[in-house]
């Protein structure tokens, strides 16, 4: 048996990388952008109660910011529910991805310098979670929607 003569796994990597890529990237997508609309509805509509969050008003969440010098706190409390809960679907359908995704990582690395006060993991209400998803949606940035978006089929139409 030749095994020189058998495709080696990186010949079936280089061939099917785009097609796996799109595929993952589309995944990574549309979970960033659902669980932006999980964290609104939590944070800012009283979805999920119980789950160890304090806030979950809009009242409330801008009284938080209110306390940590973010004001005015109601202002800044609609731009975090807006923007997480409608950047956060269009996130996920693909839908001006690019412009979306920017918003969402800029809002998200500001919370996570606000955080970095508090350490590092999340479990002390530190910047790492903030910045992984503002990370996530960064990328988003540079990539855009990707072949499986609603971008890709609006600019296939024009």
């Amino acid at each position: 048996m030749d095994i020189t003569a058998s495709p080696s796994l990186f010949q079936f990597a280089e061939t099917s990388f785009p097609a796996i890529f799109a595929i993952w990237a589309l995944v990574l997508r549309v979970w960033v952008g659902v669980v932006l609309v999980l964290y609104a509805l939590r944070a800012s509509f009283q979805f999920f109660p119980n789950t160890g969050m304090p806030v979950q008003t809009v009242a409330g969440t801008a009284a938080y910011m209110e306390k940590f010098g973010w004001k005015p706190g109601m202002f800044w409390a609609w731009l975090s529910t807006v923007n997480n809960l409608v950047g956060g679907a269009l996130l996920a359908l693909g839908l001006f991805t690019r412009p979306v995704a920017l918003t969402c990582a800029a809002l998200l690395f500001l919370s996570a310098i606000h955080h970095i006060k508090d350490g590092f993991f999340s479990n002390q209400n530190g910047f790492e979670h903030y910045a992984l998803w503002g990370f996530c949606a960064l990328f988003f940035v540079f990539y855009g929607g990707g072949p499986i978006s609603l971008d890709r089929l609006i600019w296939q139409l024009l």
